[in-house]
């Protein structure tokens, strides 16, 4: 190893050193904790649009509706600096402690908790944009972004790509909640009483989230393959549409109840978890 390998090495042992401070490990439990009530709230409104009431499915609906509390900016706030906490704690996953695993194990890392730092910093920036008073349509955001890709050079596959990309992610959650892939990140409930709810609820909820982006991404493709970008309207959308059919109101309050399902054991992870 030259020199300069060494010392970019020695650099990268003490950012990781510094990055595993207690102040961190909070601020991303509270970011899984706000995770995990986003998700609830949107299982709430999911069952809310069963019976006929208004309201956005998404994350988006779920910051609309903590804003409007009396301490609405003080917990928006609150939330972005836990959202952020989140995101740079899983970029120190995708990158810091990555670098130690086999080859195969560190470009996984790299995908799945990149993404999840994009996920989590996109979610924060949506808290900070309700903060300071920038408010929009999770639909009309969707539907921009479909018509934006559309006519970009290759648009068509680019949006087929985006819709089994999702939908990819969907069976992922699928798998992992059937397969109980979840479980050695609550190790220390194994074979207890309490341990059995715990997986009871982290199957349901991976099962319905997993279910609702598959959805999600079947809209992206259908507005790919009709050249209809308005047709692409995101979880919202997706799950407004099952409305319309003759299960669809026992659907949305079975994919509703596994949201909250989901919702309440990312809070358990939050507390318990491994980091």
């Amino acid at each position: 190893m030259s020199d300069a390998d060494s010392t970019i090495s020695e650099a990268a042992d003490a950012v990781e050193e510094a990055s595993d401070t207690k102040a961190l490990d909070v601020v991303a439990r509270s970011g899984f904790a706000v995770m995990a009530l986003l998700h609830m709230i949107v299982g709430a409104i999911a069952i809310g649009l069963a019976f006929g009431q208004p309201g956005q499915a998404e994350a988006t609906g779920a910051i609309e509706q903590l804003a409007a509390n009396p301490w609405g900016p003080a917990v928006l706030w609150s939330c972005v600096v836990a959202c952020t906490g989140l995101a740079l704690w899983q970029l120190s996953e995708a990158t810091l402690r990555a670098r130690h695993l086999p080859r195969k194990e560190r470009l996984g890392k790299l995908v799945s908790s990149g993404f999840l730092f994009l996920a989590y910093g996109s979610v924060g920036l949506s808290f900070a944009s309700f903060a300071v008073g920038m408010r929009g349509d999770s639909g009309d955001t969707t539907r921009d972004f479909s018509t934006a890709i559309l006519r970009a050079p290759l648009g068509l596959p680019l949006l087929v790509a985006v819709g089994l990309t999702v939908m990819g992610v969907g069976i992922y959650f699928v798998v992992k909640g059937v397969r109980r892939g979840f479980k050695e990140e609550l190790f220390r409930f194994e074979g207890r009483r309490r341990g059995k709810l715990i997986d009871s609820l982290g199957v349901t909820g991976h099962v319905a989230k997993g279910v609702a982006l598959n959805l999600a991404g079947l809209l992206f493709v259908i507005a790919a393959a009709k050249q209809r970008p308005e047709e692409s309207t995101g979880l919202d959308g997706s799950l407004k549409a099952l409305r319309e059919h003759p299960f669809g109101p026992y659907l949305l309050v079975a994919i509703g109840a596994g949201f909250i399902c989901y919702g309440i054991f990312a809070l358990v992870r939050a507390r318990f978890g491994r980091m």
